[in-house]
């Protein structure tokens, strides 16, 4: 029985392939597109990793699944199907919701401090908006999924009231140098 290897060598030229074949450079635009979605999710499981709530590390552990879902749309080079469905945008939605109507109103701009877990958050959140960017380039030359793009922007959202949930109140303003 051959012993399966992880390194095939054939990056070694700066090269990779997308599902279906074709290699293209590491720098490709679709290659970093995807490629943050996936660190996106290695920082998502750093975020539920740092959590005790048992229902949100669950509702985390179902956006890496989507995150997943996405980044395999975008390494697919003849894929215009859509990896995301209106149900996932609502669940996102309903969440969003669930935990706005738990805090209070925003009436200024806050720092990305105050717990390591909204630290986390607000890490996750500005990657999730770097992949965005990368998706909305991307889309420029080629097919993406209208509903990867919705559901992306919502994760944002979602992200950014997870922030402010885990600093229980405890909001840090930005202090405005001039006015």
């Amino acid at each position: 029985m051959k012993k399966a290897t992880i390194y095939t060598g054939t990056g070694d030229n700066g090269t990779t392939s997308l599902c279906g074949g074709t290699r293209v450079a590491k720098d490709h635009p679709r290659v970093e597109a995807y490629g943050t979605l996936d660190e996106l999710n290695a920082h998502l499981g750093l975020l539920a990793a740092s959590l005790d709530n048992a229902v949100t590390i669950d509702f985390i552990e179902g956006i890496e699944n989507c995150i997943f879902t996405i980044g395999c749309h975008l390494a697919a080079e003849n894929d215009c199907t859509a990896p995301i469905n209106d149900a996932d945008i609502e669940k996102l939605e309903k969440e969003i919701d669930a935990i706005s109507a738990s805090l209070p109103p925003l009436r200024s701009f806050i720092l990305p401090a105050g717990s390591e877990q909204a630290a986390r958050a607000n890490v996750c959140r500005t990657i999730c908006r770097r992949a965005e960017r990368q998706m909305t380039t991307l889309g420029k030359e080629h097919k993406i999924s209208h509903l990867a793009m919705v559901y992306v922007n919502r994760l944002s959202d979602y992200l950014f009231v997870l922030q402010r949930q885990q600093l229980d109140g405890k909001e840090k303003i930005w202090q405005k140098p001039c006015k």
